[in-house]
Parts: C-alpha cells; structure tokens; sequence
C-alpha cells in the first residue's frame, strides 16, 4: 500500500495523557515545530491537551500516528499515544453523535476517540459499568453521556482500553466541536 498521495489531506491528531496534572508536560509550541519537522504542514494546535492539526500527503492515519508519536519518544523522552483521524473521520463522529439530536446537555458530553474501530464491542459487560452513564459506539468513537460529569464516570479511557484492548483517548463535546471548525478552516489554507 502506498501511504503517499500527491493530494493533501486534512487530519486532526490527538494525543494521549500529556499536561495532565502537571505531568508529561510538552509545549504546545514545541510540539508545533515536531510536527512541522516532520513536513506536516499548516500545523495548528488548540489547547494545552495536545490537539493538532495539521495537513498532510501520507494518506494512512495509522502510519501519521506511529510517526508523530515516535518522534515524540525521541524528542520528548515520553511514550505518548497518538490517535490520528481523518477530517472525513472526524465529520462522520461529529455528524452522527446521537445524545446531540436528543438535545443532551452538551458539557456533559464526550468523545472517546478509539484507535480503530470496534467490530463485535463487549456491550453487555460495559453496560454492567455504566450507571446512570450513556454510551454507544460508533465505528472508531464511543460517544458517551455523563450523567454527573466526566470526573465521576467509570467509563473513562483506560476502562474502554482495558474492556476493548485499543487504545482511546476522551474530547469533551467543546472541543472536538472547535477541533472540527479549525480542521474545516485550515482546508481553505
């Protein structure tokens, strides 16, 4: 399979677990320039949680992942890990969030974005979990309602990981909606 094209594509990456507490900490203008070292271009970075976008001409989220997160090892001396996703991708979770047309309350809501996407979930034995937490999955997302706030949830990333054996990464519903509207903006660039 080639892995470039001569089009570029749009991609929003997000890393894993830095600036979390005070740990694994990574600049958000460090990691600009990382990605801009690695030809990504038209780089933007939105908050402190490591959330990139950024173009490119290699056409495999998967290769984009492993090569941002490598580089991070070597830079950074941190194993982080990269969830990449596809403007395309990302619309399609965006478009189709559920609790949205059901007019839930937004800051309760969140996005797990999942390295790949789940063909036969273990949805009885993550429902055991739930509570009074709403979640349904969606080709590489699970789109999770917490009754009581994130904070309070057992359906968090490492849960999903350990249940599902992927590796996940949450956005509340304020950011991927920003995310979107960047990544939809740096087309036009």
């Amino acid at each position: 399979m080639n892995i470039e094209d001569s089009s570029k594509q749009t991609y929003i990456s997000m890393l894993r677990g830095i600036n979390v507490g005070g740990h694994r900490k990574v600049k958000m203008d460090d990691l600009k320039i990382l990605y801009e070292n690695l030809q990504l271009e038209n780089v933007m970075t939105y908050i402190q949680s490591g959330n990139v976008v950024f173009q490119s001409n290699i056409q495999s989220c998967k290769a984009l992942a492993d090569l941002i997160s490598k580089q991070i090892h070597q830079q950074f001396q941190l194993d982080v890990p990269v969830i990449v996703k596809s403007l395309e991708e990302f619309n399609d979770v965006y478009e189709n969030n559920p609790f949205v047309t059901q007019n839930k309350d937004t800051e309760k809501l969140y996005i797990i974005f999942l390295s790949e996407n789940i063909n036969e979930p273990v949805i009885e034995e993550i429902n055991k979990y739930a509570g009074d937490d709403l979640f349904i999955i969606y080709k590489s997302a699970i789109y999770l309602f917490c009754t009581n706030g994130y904070g309070k949830t057992k359906l968090t990333n490492t849960f999903f990981e350990k249940k599902l054996k992927i590796l996940a990464t949450t956005r509340g519903w304020t950011t991927v909606s920003k995310l979107r509207e960047i990544a939809k903006s740096s087309m036009n660039k």
